[in-house]
């Protein structure tokens, strides 16, 4: 009798954990979630040439939306991965050693929930689609794998894996509301105007020295956490840092990415850097050494080259440094 009320005792304990565990990630990930909005959408009055006729921006799905079982576990899951890549897949990951020791969440702000933060908001609605630079129709897997061997400089999970799994799970859920080939407001970056002049390293490097240092270290460095694991500031050159092949290293990227985030915290509400700041500071950080990628398979039809791709050949006569750092305004078809 005894040893079957301690067995009874045993399930409902175990059930209990599993109910408590299951409680524990999703109150961590709607922790988050809050936290994000907060952070994305300010409790401020809009200027009055604005009031009442506010553009609505994108923002994610609600966590109600959240399916339950295993496809609302993946969908946690792919969020942490996105957050805290490197603890699960940097050089010293728990899961797979694989990546240089960013987040995605460093280049996909908030978690790829922040407006013009590099967001993943278009991201299921419009793949597949066919991209010009692997002039090939492209699957989601393929963006994800993209990231990892460029941005984080590394190696792709396998296709079938958990994690490729989860990461493609949370950015469809992302996107869930958001109609088929369809960009909302907010979506990925935002980027300045061309200035009428080549953006300027020399200059992006004061500003760079005023307004990034602080965070990011006076050689682009960055700043890890006390374990040593996750980068609290990511580095901006060297090799930890993104590849040439990165989307943020073409200039009109990164310059629409610090325009709209940085210095940390701000948004595209309430920018601090001007846009000769922007191309600046963007000029100064893609000018550092970084690793290399082969690219030799990119763009092949030259023809549909961004402007400001750093790297030859070219349709047009234009040279690589003009190219790189522009002016750009000549280049324009």
């Amino acid at each position: 009798m005894e040893t079957r009320k301690i067995q009874r005792y045993k399930r409902i304990l175990a059930g209990s954990f599993a109910c408590l565990l299951l409680l524990v990630l999703l109150v961590g990930f709607e922790t988050f979630y809050l936290c994000t909005r907060q952070l994305t959408h300010p409790e401020t009055t809009p200027p009055p040439a604005v009031q009442g006729n506010a553009i609505a921006y994108w923002q994610p799905p609600p966590i109600s939306t959240l399916p339950p079982g295993e496809k609302g576990a993946a969908i946690v899951y792919g969020q942490t991965l996105i957050r805290e890549t490197a603890r699960y897949l940097g050089p010293k990951g728990s899961v797979l050693q694989i990546t240089n020791g960013m987040n995605c969440q460093n280049c996909h702000l908030q978690a790829g929930t922040k407006p013009f933060g590099n967001n993943y908001s278009a991201v299921a609605a419009t793949y597949p689609k066919f991209r010009a630079r692997s002039n090939s129709a492209e699957t989601l897997n393929k963006r994800i794998s993209d990231c990892f061997e460029r941005s984080l400089n590394g190696a792709a999970p396998d296709s079938n894996s958990k994690e490729m799994t989860a990461i493609k799970a949370y950015i469809e859920w992302l996107g869930s509301e958001v109609p088929p080939h369809e960009k909302p407001n907010g979506s990925g970056l935002r980027k300045p105007p061309y200035l009428s002049r080549a953006a300027d390293p020399v200059k992006g490097a004061k500003v760079y020295t005023q307004q990034c240092q602080q965070c990011h270290g006076a050689n682009g460095e960055g700043v890890k956490d006390p374990e040593g694991i996750v980068f609290t500031y990511p580095p901006l050159w060297g090799p930890q840092s993104y590849n040439d092949a990165a989307g943020l290293y073409r200039l009109s990227n990164f310059a629409g990415y610090v325009k709209n985030n940085m210095p940390f915290g701000v948004d595209f509400n309430s920018t601090q850097l001007s846009d000769e700041d922007a191309w600046d500071i963007a000029a100064f950080i893609n000018s550092q050494p970084r690793p290399h990628k082969d690219q030799s398979a990119d763009w092949k039809d030259i023809e549909k080259k961004p402007i400001d791709f750093p790297f030859g050949p070219y349709a047009d006569a234009f040279s690589a440094e003009q190219h790189k750092y522009g002016p750009f305004k000549p280049m324009q078809h």
